[in-house]
């Protein structure tokens, strides 16, 4: 359609460079683009902290049908897409408390390196030893310029403290090296956009690209119009969300805050919801395939008071089994943590994938994970894993019992998934016999 690249059609017109991740993406452009044609596939990694109450979170495996029980209830709509994995142990051992090695070894398989951060009652430890596979997986698509992006990865968080500990960090860009997630969506937003500090210069910004959408809309097909009309309401979406909360503008730090609410913990919900919103913009924008989304931090002491809980997430997770009020609590508190993963799915699913071919999550897969597979024991048996989203194209609606496998073999399988050449991940030790089967 284009007798020359698509970035000379585009600087011809004078499409400014803010307009143009969303103008390349349209179907007729796309086209012509390195990978054109090939499916996209993303990762989004969530973390909540604290363990579960196994028998409100697992699925039977023996059962004929799925069912979820509690704690997964909220996606109940994406049961065909969703897969839960039992039995997926993190053996790595080593230095470090329960918390700190389940956080810093989740997602690398690698052992904490020696440090002074002392946790309870164990060695001190520092950071992990080796790379997240989340990194892995950018690293590869990076290295592609198929699928190759702007960021290669992003890393939002919600209400992560600011310091620096093994307790605060789960992904890596290798050995000592921790990657800080963002949990100021102000902050994020400047990354994804630009500073955006002045509000004017918001409000010039963003009637640019909608200038340019305009200017392109006339030479382009019914689809990509309707796909540029989504784009310019997404962004003028997103300025109002982040400006217009009690008249505070894009210069403010942090959120402004409801009136009488003094807390940032009590902002947790409406953060959440920014931040997923940045997400699923960043994925329509091709900003990023890979993402990760990080609520709290391990032994997080978030207060869901929202929900009509007084006590902190960490100090309810280790009482006792028969305490029936903290199993009550601790279960709700996974079914809020659900809830946000499943409106992160439900944003994907109803955002139109650009160019064609369903919708953002028919090429996303949401891993769902933990530091511990129960709190009050603090063990590392039975570590949560659901996957939700047909990125990886495997089938859903599944409770699967993996009998004790290490997690090391799971990861394995991820990065592999995604087009990786490795053959072991973290410690090859407990790689075992490769990567994890059954799950295709």
């Amino acid at each position: 359609m284009y007798p020359t690249s698509r970035r000379r059609f585009l600087k011809a017109l004078g499409v400014t460079p803010a307009a143009l991740p969303f103008v390349l993406n349209l179907p007729s452009l796309a086209a012509n683009a390195p990978g054109a044609g090939l499916r996209k596939k993303r990762l989004v990694v969530v973390f909540s902290p604290n363990g579960v109450i196994p028998q409100n979170f697992w699925p039977d495996a023996d059962a004929e049908s799925l069912v979820l029980p509690a704690s997964l209830a909220p996606l109940e709509p994406f049961r065909d897409q969703l897969v839960t994995l039992q039995g997926v142990n993190n053996d790595v051992k080593g230095d470090g408390d329960d918390h700190m090695r389940g956080i810093g070894c989740m997602l690398t398989g690698a052992e904490l390196m020696p440090g002074n951060i002392q946790g309870g009652g164990h060695t001190p430890a520092g950071w992990s030893s080796g790379l997240s596979v989340d990194q892995e997986i950018k690293n590869t698509l990076q290295a592609d310029p198929a699928t190759r992006t702007r960021f290669g990865s992003l890393e939002f968080g919600v209400h992560v403290p600011d310091q620096a500990d093994t307790w605060t960090r789960m992904i890596y860009g290798g050995p000592n090296k921790p990657i800080a997630p963002i949990s100021n969506p102000y902050q994020m937003f400047d990354k994804l956009y630009g500073s955006r500090r002045d509000n004017e210069l918001v409000k010039s910004v963003l009637d640019d690209i909608q200038a340019d959408f305009k200017q392109v809309e006339s030479l382009v097909g019914e689809e990509d119009r309707r796909l540029l009309a989504e784009h310019a309401e997404l962004v003028r979406g997103m300025e109002q969300t982040l400006a217009a909360d009690n008249g505070a503008g894009l210069d403010h730090v942090v959120p402004a805050l409801e009136p009488d609410v003094g807390d940032q913990n009590d902002e947790v919900p409406k953060i959440s919801r920014m931040q997923i919103e940045l997400m699923v913009s960043s994925f329509l924008a091709d900003f990023t395939r890979v993402a990760s989304l990080q609520y709290t931090r391990s032994v997080g002491g978030l207060r869901l008071r929202w929900l009509g809980i007084d006590e902190g997430h960490h100090e309810l997770s280790h009482e006792p089994d028969k305490n029936d009020e903290a199993v009550d609590k601790l279960t709700r508190i996974n079914a809020w943590y659900c809830g946000e993963i499943a409106h992160l799915a439900q944003r994907l699913a109803e955002t139109p994938e650009p160019g064609g071919g369903g919708s953002l999550l028919d090429n996303t897969v949401i891993v769902w994970t933990n530091e511990l597979g129960k709190g009050n024991s603090h063990t590392h048996i039975d570590t949560p894993f659901v996957l939700i989203g047909g990125g990886l194209g495997i089938p859903g609606g599944r409770a699967l019992n993996l009998g004790g496998v290490s997690h090391n073999r799971l990861l394995l399988w991820l990065a592999q998934q995604f087009g990786s050449k490795v053959e072991t991940f973290g410690n090859p030790d407990y790689c075992g016999d490769g990567p994890v089967t059954g799950l295709a």
